[in-house]
Parts: structure tokens; C-alpha cells; sequence
């Protein structure tokens, strides 16, 4: 686990009035705030809407934040928005350069990723040194982003500071609740039993969180985007065989064909679970909200690991 301090906010919180000071040198008129993920849509709208806030969310729900593609109306929103926030770190790998320009453009542009301590890829062929955009599946670390995205809205719209300040700090305390719910939802798994196994490298900061190890992923690398020899497919067959793993499990925004084809290779039961990831999941799904994905996910992990 990777405890918070009051001196990193301090920090984050100096960043974030920066945003402030980058709008000054946008003469466009200002816009909505433009979100890129559902994920930080459902954080932003949270914090804005007792403000007559309205973001737009770039991504709908259900799409890969890896292989997203934005309109032409999607970019030119971002090119005259108030702010736009993002997760960075490469997850948004077709926005990137629309994101550069923005901010060339003096939009303010808030990548939340790198501000919260990340972590190198685990499980995956990803070297070392590239670091996991997946941060929010650690709710300890969104818990100081959710400040800092407040802070950054105070920043852009200062009439309404005050309300984004108590917005913020309500939403925190709800992210933090969320975090304890999980806590006691992983209870049972016995420690052995902790074991992962996905299609993707997503889930290193849910294992960082809550002491769990990531065996491998289908899919190399950190993105979505790659795909797996039939060696590293048979390879990972065998790793699963002789750690007795019980169940693989594979994000909403992707297909399950290559995990159900992994399953069947091994020579026992293993169960391909889906969970949310990359994406918030449609209504009557329990993923419909940033802490309601979460426990979703934590109730079929742990459902999944214990006997």
C-alpha cells in the first residue's frame, strides 16, 4: 500500500492553482469542461453537478480509453474547453496529440495519472520503466485526485470555488468509504489465494492497494492494443496449470474469445470472469458510478477467489 500525505496534496494542490494561471493565456471564449474517460466523467460530474456544473465526456460508456478515436466535434471541444481533464500516462493513446495542442493552445489540461505516485507496470512485458495509467483503480490515490480536480476547477471557474472545495471534499469522503467497503469485501480471500490473472495489464494498482499478485495477462504489455504470440498464449497456460489459478479475469471494453481459449487449454475448470476496468458499465450493470464499479468489481473478484 502506498499511504498519502498531507505535504503530496500540498503539492498537488500548488500544481493545480498552475491550471489557473495557464488560462490566462487562452483567449478563447470559455466552454464546457471536457472529460476524457467515463471513469473521471462520473469523478468530474460529481464535484461540478451541485455547482450547475455539465462536463462533457469524451468517451461513451463501454469504449476502450486505449484505442478511442475523437470526432472532429470532440476535438474542436477540446481545443476550446475550459478545462480539460485527463488521465494520461498513454492511456488515452489517439488523444494524445490533440492534448499536446491544447495545451499549446493555453487550454489548461489536467493529466491526474502522473500526479499520483505511479507504479511500473506488473505481470506484463511492459519494461520496467513505463508506468501504469490504470491509477484509478486504486481509490486511496483518486481520493487525492478528486482534490485536485477541484482545485483545478476552482482554478478555471473562480465563481464558484467555494462550492467545488465543499464538492470535493463530500465526493473524497465517499471515494475513502468506498475504499473500506472493498477492504472488507476481500476479506475472505485467503492470502495464497490472492492471485490475478487478466486479460490485460489493468488491475497492478487494485493488487498494490489491497495485496494481491498479478501471475500474468493475456494480453502483453499495458495496452490493449498488442497481442499475444501463441507462445506467450502457451506459456501463460502453463504458469495458470501450476498455480492451480481458478479464474481469469477480463475487462468490460474487450472481448473475452482469447480468455475463454485460455481457459480451455489449461485441463480444469477455469472461470472467465468479466469485470470494469477502462470503462463505467451500462445501467442495471452495478458499475454504473465510480464507487459502485469498484465494489462490483471487488464482489466478483472476490467471489471468483474464495471457495
Amino acid at each position: 500500500m502506498n499511504p498519502r500525505t498531507p505535504f503530496r496534496l500540498v503539492l498537488l494542490l500548488v500544481l493545480a492553482s498552475l491550471i489557473g494561471t495557464a488560462c490566462g493565456g487562452n483567449t478563447a471564449e470559455p466552454d464546457q469542461v471536457v472529460v476524457t474517460t467515463t471513469v473521471l466523467g462520473d469523478i468530474v460530474a460529481s464535484i461540478t453537478a451541485p455547482c450547475d456544473g455539465d462536463p462533457q465526456v469524451l468517451m461513451a460508456v463501454g469504449q476502450d480509453p486505449h484505442s478511442f478515436q475523437a470526432s472532429a466535434a470532440q476535438a474542436a471541444a477540446v481545443r476550446s474547453a475550459r478545462l480539460t481533464v485527463a488521465n494520461g500516462l498513454g492511456l488515452e493513446e489517439g488523444l494524445g496529440s490533440l492534448l499536446e495542442a491544447a495545451a499549446s493552445d493555453g487550454i489548461p489540461v489536467l493529466e491526474i495519472a502522473e500526479q499520483l505516485d505511479p507504479i511500473p507496470f506488473t505481470g506484463t512485458t511492459a519494461a520496467d520503466d513505463v508506468l501504469d495509467p490504470h491509477v484509478w483503480l486504486d481509490p486511496a490515490r483518486m481520493a487525492d485526485a478528486v482534490t485536485v480536480i477541484g482545485a483545478s476547477l476552482a482554478a478555471v471557474d473562480p465563481d464558484n470555488s467555494n462550492c467545488y472545495s465543499d464538492t470535493a471534499a463530500a465526493y473524497r469522503e465517499r471515494i475513502l468509504e468506498t475504499d473500506a467497503e472493498i477492504e472488507r469485501t476481500l476479506e475472505p480471500i485467503p492470502t495464497d489465494q490472492r492471485i490475478l490473472v487478466t486479460n490485460h495489464g489493468s488491475l497492478g494498482y487494485f493488487a498494490d492497494r489491497y495485496g494481491f499478485e498479478i501471475l500474468g495477462t493475456i494480453i502483453p504489455g499495458g495496452s490493449t492494443l498488442a497481442e499475444p504470440s501463441p507462445k506467450e498464449l502457451a506459456a501463460l497456460v502453463e504458469v495458470i496449470r501450476q498455480a492451480g489459478v481458478d479464474a481469469i479475469f477480463v475487462d468490460s471494453t474487450q472481448p473475452q474469445k482469447l480468455a475463454e481459449a485460455v481457459s480451455k487449454e489449461v485441463g480444469y475448470p477455469v472461470e472467465v470472469v468479466g469485470i470494469y476496468t477502462g470503462s463505467l458499465g451500462p445501467t442495471g450493470s452495478g458499475a454504473e458510478t465510480y464507487p459502485t464499479m469498484l465494489v462490483t468489481n471487488a464482489e466478483r473478484i472476490a467471489d471468483a477467489l474464495t471457495d
